[in-house]
């Protein structure tokens, strides 16, 4: 269930937090914050545990150009770098269309919004994790 954080954020662009997420990990809130001081557009924050081993999280954000994008991820690449975290990897800043930085932890995806439509990863990734069959 996902509740919205945006009163919190004091006029800040919405962000969507799983309860979870709350305490979570230090890089996590630091990518959202720094997603909401870029003025980053339908920040969602989706829980992988459990789901698959390629990250506890992932965040999916707008921006709403090419620049926007590229600023977006520039913005977080420095805070990242900043908090100390170093071990990261970037996709896609040349055409800034999507750009995605992987921390291991928390994997970033920020698009331009058509882009963003297209794919639809919240929808791949927000679904809950398949139960296993009973076998009597």
């Amino acid at each position: 269930m996902h509740t919205s954080t945006g009163a919190a954020l004091r006029g800040k662009p919405e962000v969507e937090l799983n309860a979870k997420h709350e305490s979570s990990t230090p890089i996590l809130t630091t990518v959202l914050n720094s997603l909401s001081d870029a003025k980053a557009e339908n920040v969602v924050s989706i829980d992988l545990r459990g789901k698959t081993s390629i990250g506890d999280h992932m965040v999916v954000a707008s921006g709403r150009s090419q620049r926007h994008v590229g600023a977006i991820a520039d913005q977080l690449l420095k805070k990242l770098k900043d908090t100390g975290h170093r071990d990261f990897r970037v996709e896609g800043l040349p055409h800034c269309d999507w750009v995605l930085i992987d921390s291991g932890d928390v994997i970033v995806h920020v698009f331009r919004p058509d882009v963003r439509e297209f794919y639809n990863l919240e929808k791949m990734w927000s679904g809950d994790r398949p139960t296993e069959p009973v076998v009597a």
